[in-house]
């Protein structure tokens, strides 16, 4: 035998075991998690939809989560400039006034947002 025959049987061997191998490890895959609007099986434009509706839904509450951190860090700022003398104490409890107030607003438009999407 030559050895390009040679390199040719051994190359045909080593991904038949590949091959072999890799069928177990592909048989125990978890399925997809559907959407929270699931759809009838086979519509795969209403899939779509009920993912982009289900990112869209975690999107608005990243952001209102942000909004809640960023308030919280105002005020605490705040409250840390008014024991130092440096703002009044009607300022922080102004901001936390307004940042409730801001919070339950933005909590109101994801809110319908929400049920809109």
């Amino acid at each position: 035998m030559n050895i390009v025959s040679r390199m040719s049987n051994r190359i045909t061997t080593t991904l038949s075991l590949m091959a072999l191998s890799t069928t177990h490890s592909l048989a125990a895959l978890p399925t997809a998690v559907a959407p929270s609007t699931a759809p009838a099986a086979g519509n795969w434009l209403e899939l779509i939809k009920g993912y982009v509706k289900d990112g869209g839904l975690v999107l608005g509450l990243t952001v209102s989560v942000l909004g809640f951190i960023w308030i919280a860090y105002t005020a605490i700022a705040k409250f840390n400039e008014a024991r130092n003398g440096k703002a009044e104490w009607a300022e922080v409890g102004l901001l936390g006034i307004v940042g409730g107030a801001m919070l339950l607003f933005v909590t109101y438009l994801l809110t319908e947002a929400a049920a809109v999407i």
